[in-house]
């Protein structure tokens, strides 16, 4: 009763606004946020938001702590356009479809050919007056892919330390995608996995208003790019707030698994959050569909608590046949993965010059300190 009172404020707040902007002609659409959708054989998915204000330029290479704070506060403060007739195109198809109340977008539908002998293809959304047209990449689930991959990002490929709440809160509200650092080798590991053909998709519990930073992160630390899949910040059933815990990343996990029986499934997650639990659900559920689940050691320096937890489910999946390795690093998961066919052992000397590459490189807080000593000399 009372959840579903906050629920019926929390639309009657976003009527009013709405109403309010109506009038006043501030809602009006200006950009198409049009996120990395997907192709397979049971269809092609396009997911995206519209929204009344272009959002700023990627993250500039001396922005300081004031700059990256009002950027996220803009990142969260998005003024989003609902009731927004679009359309969307791929392969010669159309499909129309309209905004929701929080302005995102969803387009499904059935491809008519199979997919090229591309990975990427492009799939275009605009307004079904044709304005604001804008490129969709899409990821192609090609029939000669070997396996696919999910991985989790916060703590997986992201150093976010998401464990000490201090680092976590300076890392989202005073960092941006340049000031992050990815865990040791995560590029070249990655790499060696998707292989060219295989594909490679991101969780997170991560908001989407955050899309666009890990989007950034990616291309800037040369990590291949997939789908990712975030969560909304709002009181609806299946939103951020409201979903508990980290489920959504195995109902995730879960329909793509679902969608693609041809494929094995390597999922990658870390020990700081619920990844070993959720991902030896799946073990149970799936079996020998699962290739194998990396569980990359968030403190692999101590033998700690979250490592006893991680073990436990280790054991739990042992007589599933499913592969379970809590890893310390990159070259840990790439040896492993080799030694059981699910990458070329000719990839791993790249992947461990990028861990010690890596490893020089200053950690966030390293970073921060030396950006404020820079900033605080004279000009």
């Amino acid at each position: 009763m009372f959840e579903n009172s906050i629920i019926r404020g929390d639309d009657w707040v976003d009527a009013a606004f709405d109403r309010l902007n109506t009038r006043f002609k501030r809602n009006r659409p200006r950009h198409i946020a049009a996120y990395r959708g997907f192709a397979d054989a049971q269809g092609v998915e396009l997911l995206g938001r519209v929204l009344a204000q272009k959002p700023l330029g990627g993250p500039g290479e001396h922005d300081d702590w004031w700059d990256n704070l009002l950027n996220t506060y803009r990142r969260f403060d998005t003024d989003e356009v609902p009731r927004v007739p679009l359309a969307a195109t791929f392969r010669g198809m159309r499909q129309e479809t309209v905004t929701d109340h929080e302005g995102y977008y969803a387009a499904s539908f059935v491809p008519t050919a199979p997919a090229t002998d591309t990975l990427w293809a492009q799939a275009r959304i605009a307004l079904q007056d044709d304005t604001l047209d804008t490129v969709q990449p899409v990821l192609q689930v090609l029939p000669n892919a070997g396996f696919g991959i999910i991985s989790d990002i916060d703590d997986t490929i992201l150093q976010s330390s998401i464990t000490d709440w201090k680092i976590a809160a300076q890392l989202t509200f005073l960092g941006n995608a340049r000031t992050r650092k990815p865990l040791l080798g995560v590029a070249k590991l990655y790499a060696a996995l998707q292989s060219g053909t295989n594909p490679l998709f991101y969780v997170s519990s991560s908001p989407w208003n955050l899309y666009d930073l890990l989007d950034d992160f990616l291309e800037l630390n040369a990590i291949p790019p997939g789908p990712i899949f975030l969560r909304d910040i709002g009181t609806d059933t299946g939103k951020f707030i409201k979903t508990p815990g980290h489920g959504h990343k195995l109902e995730r996990a879960r329909t793509l698994i679902a969608r693609n029986p041809q494929l094995r499934w390597i999922l990658l997650g870390d020990s700081g959050q619920a990844d070993a639990e959720l991902y030896s659900e799946a073990a149970q559920e799936f079996g020998e569909r699962i290739a194998a689940i990396y569980i990359r050691d968030v403190d692999p320096e101590t033998d700690s608590p979250l490592d006893i937890g991680v073990d436990a489910y280790i054991e739990k999946v042992a007589g599933t046949k499913v592969p379970m390795l809590r890893a310390k690093d990159s070259v840990a998961i790439a040896e492993h993965a080799a030694s059981i066919g699910l990458l070329d052992p000719a990839a791993i000397p790249a992947i461990v010059a990028e861990v010690r590459k890596d490893a020089a490189r200053p950690t966030p807080t390293e970073a921060a300190v030396e950006e404020t000593v820079e900033q605080a000399k004279p000009k």
